[in-house]
């Protein structure tokens, strides 16, 4: 029975429950017809690189290149830090001037031993080109201004896998929006309906009065 009254009243109060459906959909319809702006996921670019001192700031070698290595991965460690620092990203601005927004950019880094890895996110496709190629010269020229023990001279830099800026794939919470917001217009337009009913003095039909303890002695057909 209790369905049944809930089903009158939805359908009595169907009104109530499209306005904010609608009002939701106007919205997210454009969304979903531009999906390239509005739940983009921006772009994506990363590069590997090796790094090493220059061959007359290597240490004294024993003869089986062991301390080489060992130099090199010290540098590529160090570099992942940098790469991360408000210093480098000082130096990205400073090359790069006003024509890039660096606002938005996001960089991680990341190493395995000697190979070191540099992680880019940005908005815009063409400014993360202009990005990643600047970060690059940063890193290969302006290494011996942080790091006092390279002697001086920039350690050497080698490009392993040259950037390519790619689409990121959007977050959950952007990819599904536009479906949650008409979900919640659903919801808040029952809600209203609900409080419609419960504020509405007005009396439907006979269930509505044998809920109120009076007897219902006839009816007269709708139809």
């Amino acid at each position: 029975m209790e369905l049944k009254l809930i089903w009158r009243m939805l359908r009595r109060r169907w009104w109530l429950i499209l306005v904010p459906v609608v009002i939701a959909a106007v919205l997210t319809v454009p969304q979903l017809l531009n999906r390239g702006s509005a739940v983009s996921g921006g772009f994506a670019a990363s590069f590997k690189y090796s790094a090493a001192q220059q061959t007359s700031n290597l240490p004294n070698r024993d003869g089986d290149f062991q301390d080489v290595w060992l130099a090199s991965e010290f540098v590529v460690n160090a570099f992942t830090d940098w790469v991360k620092s408000s210093s480098f990203r000082a130096e990205l601005a400073a090359m790069l001037g006003d024509d890039v927004d660096l606002s938005q950019l996001d960089i991680q880094a990341d190493n395995d031993r000697s190979i070191g890895q540099v992680f880019l996110s940005h908005p815009d496709a063409e400014q993360l080109e202009s990005i990643a190629s600047a970060a690059i010269t940063i890193l290969s020229t302006r290494n011996q201004d942080y790091f006092p023990h390279l002697g001086g001279e920039a350690a050497i830099v080698t490009i392993v896998d040259a950037p390519v800026v790619v689409p990121q794939q959007p977050s959950l919470p952007n990819r599904f929006a536009p479906l949650i917001q008409l979900g919640v217009a659903l919801l808040g337009g029952i809600v209203l309906a609900v409080i419609a009913e419960y504020l509405d003095p007005m009396l439907h039909d006979k269930d509505e009065l044998r809920a109120l303890g009076l007897r219902v002695l006839s009816s007269v057909p709708r139809r």
